[in-house]
């Protein structure tokens, strides 16, 4: 059953999130009034509105606190809404703002730091941040090495980061700790609770990982922790929202598709896309059905127990509305609109998502009546546009911009609404606003922009083993919103010491065969490879001690412990009471 679902993947991708021509639907956004274009330039006012005062009141500190004009680490101390916002700069058009931030983020980030991080966000954060800019470095007119996308600097930041997670992994599962200190590893003493989504939400970043270093490491810790997770499902078919990592027991055992669990499912789908992989669409699959079975009730998803399928809690929490989404990658557009309105009927209510919504009640939950400017129903709206052009669709959006710059905007930036009820305001500007809910937006109203491209256009690049096709479009966005381009996974062939090895012989062939003038140029000139060099060039800068420079061993040691209570409210579950 999945390799029929699988093979149509690429096409529903392209034709439906992505931008290639759709069968028209009703009545456009101009019939309704809507000026698309202008909503485009409100959203891109609401970035550099933020994106200025982080850099004026916060960098380099993680995140902005609007209401105060200052700034705070949150997860990790890497100046995260820097990272974060990087690639919405070029889907922006601010080329010369991506170059600039390139060159800071290389000279003043740094791993080798004691901190506690939360594996998880660092990896879809940081990790796929860097990723995303790597592999955009080209079409931004940076001025890319040679070997590239298979070398470069943001690429060595990345795999860096990801190397110091990896000492979570090293469970009898397969499964990670949530929490790593990146100078020391994880602490004996640490917490073995880790939430789904933390276990889950791996494969597309370390994947892309995996392929462009030639380091299978990346991509096998990840394949683990999700066939553990598959392992250890119920009989029915449901995961929960907690487990030990080290005893594969559930501890929490709600099951949904909201907090807690949602990327797990979400990367089961992007997984397959992104690596054409039946194994991860055919989990998905099976997953979808006992989801619709035991969590489906009049297009809400509520959460039952895992092992019964009875109703735990009759709630929709905002992080669920990333579904309709998935759904659209899926072809269940059907399914897919009607979930989505029913969301949409909640912003309507409220101006926003609100943490916790109680179904039956028709109103916010005690203590989860906050929206932290959050993206995910925003990102349904994007998908499913790109595969319906349903008036509607842009409506949410116009919605959204409307609502966050009547609510949410200060003098310093956005602030998250601490209550919907009566739009009380908090001191946060978490970096997924501009990372995730303003790209969303600007997509949604940028019909035009490169990442909805049809394949009609696009980069080629000479590798030492051949040409190899970019920027074609079929981006698949990490949970964070960091656009992957799945072509770039099919360059980097080879380890990187065959590679070097391959690239020597050449120059080598080359200097002895042809003309003094001859150069083998890495990438094509489409008037952004500016930055390309001869291999001769780069034979002093490529040849030694960068390439044998990473660190073979890891430290596995101490970290201060965190109670699992503590745990769970760094990293925002919502599950206390059920634990």
């Amino acid at each position: 059953m999945a390799a029929p679902v699988l093979r149509s993947l690429g096409s529903l991708l392209c034709l439906w999130a992505l931008g290639l021509p759709v069968p028209p639907a009703g009545p456009g956004a101009a019939a309704r009034g809507l000026d698309v274009a202008s909503y485009r330039e409100r959203v891109r006012a609401m970035f550099y509105h933020a994106y200025e005062h982080y850099l004026e009141s916060a960098f380099p500190y993680d995140e902005l606190r609007p209401l105060t004009c200052d700034g705070q680490d949150t997860w990790g101390s890497f100046s995260l809404t820097l990272i974060d916002a990087l690639d919405t700069l070029l889907i922006l058009g601010n080329v010369s703002e991506f170059q600039r931030v390139v060159g800071v983020l290389q000279e003043g980030v740094d791993f080798d730091i004691d901190v506690n991080a939360s594996v998880f966000e660092t990896n879809i954060r940081v990790v796929g941040g860097l990723l995303s800019a790597h592999l955009l470095s080209k079409k931004a007119g940076v001025e890319v090495e040679v070997g590239w996308p298979c070398s470069g600097p943001l690429l060595r930041m990345a795999e860096e980061a990801a190397r110091k997670l990896l000492p979570a992994f090293q469970t009898p599962t397969g499964m990670p700790y949530g929490t790593v200190n990146l100078l020391h590893g994880v602490n004996p003493g640490e917490t073995p609770v880790t939430c789904t989504a933390g276990i889950g939400t791996f494969i597309v970043e370390f994947a892309t990982l995996s392929h462009l270093t030639g380091d299978p490491v990346f991509e096998d810790v990840a394949r683990k922790a999700l066939k553990a997770l598959w392992k250890n499902r119920s009989d029915i078919g449901l995961v929960g929202n907690h487990i030990d990592v080290i005893t594969a027991k559930w501890v929490a055992q709600d099951a949904g598709i909201g907090a807690g669990v949602d990327s797990y499912f979400e990367y089961l789908v992007k997984g397959a896309i992104l690596l054409q992989d039946e194994e991860l669409m055919s989990m998905f699959l099976e997953y979808n059905k006992a989801i619709k079975n035991y969590t489906k009730f009049d297009d809400w998803y509520l959460w039952v127990q895992m092992y019964k399928g009875t109703v735990s809690m009759p709630v929709f929490q905002s992080l669920e509305a990333y579904w309709p989404g998935l759904q659209s990658l899926i072809g269940d557009v059907d399914n897919a609109m009607r979930t989505f309105l029913n969301y949409y009927t909640v912003w309507k209510q409220f101006g926003g998502l609100p943490e916790f919504y109680n179904i039956p009640q028709g109103y916010t939950v005690d203590k989860r009546e906050g929206y932290p400017l959050r993206p995910e129903l925003i990102e349904s709206a994007m998908y499913l546009y790109r595969a319906t052009r349903d008036p509607t669709l842009l409506e949410l959006g116009r919605d959204a911009v409307e609502s966050i710059e009547k609510i949410s905007k200060v003098d310093c930036g956005f602030a998250t609404i601490k209550d919907l009820r009566d739009h009380r305001l908090d001191n946060r500007m978490e970096s997924f606003f501009l990372a995730e809910t303003i790209k969303y937006l600007y997509l949604l109203f940028d019909p035009d922009n490169f990442i909805h491209n049809d394949g009609s256009d696009f980069d080629v690049v000479i590798t030492p083993y051949g040409e190899c096709i970019l920027n074609a479009g079929g981006y698949v966005f990490n949970t964070e919103a960091h656009p992957i381009d799945p072509a770039a996974l099919h360059c980097c062939r080879k380890r990187k010491e065959e590679q070097w090895e391959v690239e020597d012989l050449m120059r080598e062939f080359y200097s002895l065969k042809k003309p003094k003038k001859f150069t083998l140029k890495r990438t094509s000139n489409h008037g952004e490879g500016k930055g390309a060099k001869d291999p001769e060039d780069a034979s002093s800068e490529k040849g030694g001690e960068k390439r044998n420079s990473k660190k073979s061993s890891h430290s596995l040691l101490s970290c201060p412990s965190q109670s699992f209570n503590s745990k769970l409210a760094v990293l925002g579950q919502v599950f206390l009471d059920n634990t």
